[in-house]
């Protein structure tokens, strides 16, 4: 990995953090996560994978769905056709569909349809992707991207009943701009390295969180790997976390019940920090518990 690489520079902030341990009067956590009105035994999500029959095997898509709804989290889902986001919605227990920042707008609204009929959970904009190298538009898949305006979020957000965050948030300004525009929820996210020295999520996370004052959830992504790394973000402020690129190799190691196991024991992972550290719930989390070494 070169010296800027978002995903290293990433893991390394997320291993320097410290955790204080708390024994005194502490007690069995509860993790269960209260979002958007519905109930969930974790906070701890998968991360908006794309098109993973391609990447991967054919079938992926739907074990990824099966093991998500085997550790009854709620699943995001990346760029994928409308039979995939089908799929996904009928086994899933809750689905984030996220959405790219396609230059035909049109094409977004009727995503943002699509979803609703599905009765998704919450769908979301991908800000972070309209640029190719040199600036340029970027192209996926055949379609040309472009950036995002505050305005245009704002029509969006105003379009749809369901929750719609904004993905790719790593500064104060585009959290307050996304709340302005009425956005359900921020994703803390380089976007597995966009873009290089990218500000890892967690060190953006703080002053982030007191932007927002809890108005909205806040999410976050990029190497988040087992029960300590979720619980550090947690502990900072983060609703939930998503997890990405080693759900695939579960999947390719163990099919959806190695996928569905992986993300139980992060969450088993997850509750033995907070035993430690006195958290007794998502809604006791403490700040002070971290320390930067």
């Amino acid at each position: 990995m070169n010296a800027g690489n978002s995903n290293r520079i990433t893991r390394e902030y997320l291993d320097s953090l410290l955790v204080e341990t708390r024994y005194l009067d502490a007690a069995a956590p509860d993790t269960t996560l209260q979002l958007y009105g519905r109930t969930f035994p974790t906070p701890v999500m998968t991360a908006a994978l794309s098109h993973l029959d391609h990447f991967m095997e054919p079938g992926s898509t739907e074990k990824y769905a099966e093991g998500a709804a085997g550790a009854g989290v709620v699943t995001w889902i990346g760029m994928s056709s409308k039979e995939e986001i089908e799929l996904v919605a009928g086994k899933s227990p809750a689905v984030v569909e996220i959405i790219k920042p396609y230059r035909d707008r049109d094409l977004i609204f009727r995503k943002i349809e699509h979803a609703e009929k599905q009765r998704l959970l919450a769908v979301g904009i991908d800000i972070d992707h309209p640029f190719a190298e040199g600036g340029a538009p970027d192209f996926v898949d055949g379609f040309e991207m472009k950036a995002m305006t505050t305005a245009e979020l704002g029509e969006l957000c105003r379009s749809t009943k369901l929750p719609l965050i904004v993905k790719g948030v790593l500064s104060v300004r585009d959290a307050d701009r996304s709340l302005s525009a009425g956005a359900g929820g921020v994703l803390l996210s380089h976007h597995n390295n966009r873009i290089g020295y990218a500000v890892p999520p967690l060190m953006a996370l703080g002053e982030i969180r007191k932007a927002v004052g809890g108005r909205i959830p806040i999410f976050v992504d990029d190497e988040i790997a087992t029960g300590m790394d979720a619980f550090k973000a947690l502990a900072l402020g983060a609703t939930a976390v998503g997890i990405g690129r080693p759900l695939m190799t579960a999947i390719r190691d163990g099919g959806a019940e190695g996928m569905a196991e992986y993300l139980r024991n992060v969450t088993k992972q997850l509750a033995y920090v907070m035993a430690c550290t006195g958290c007794t719930s998502l809604s006791a989390m403490d700040a002070s518990v971290i320390h930067k070494s």
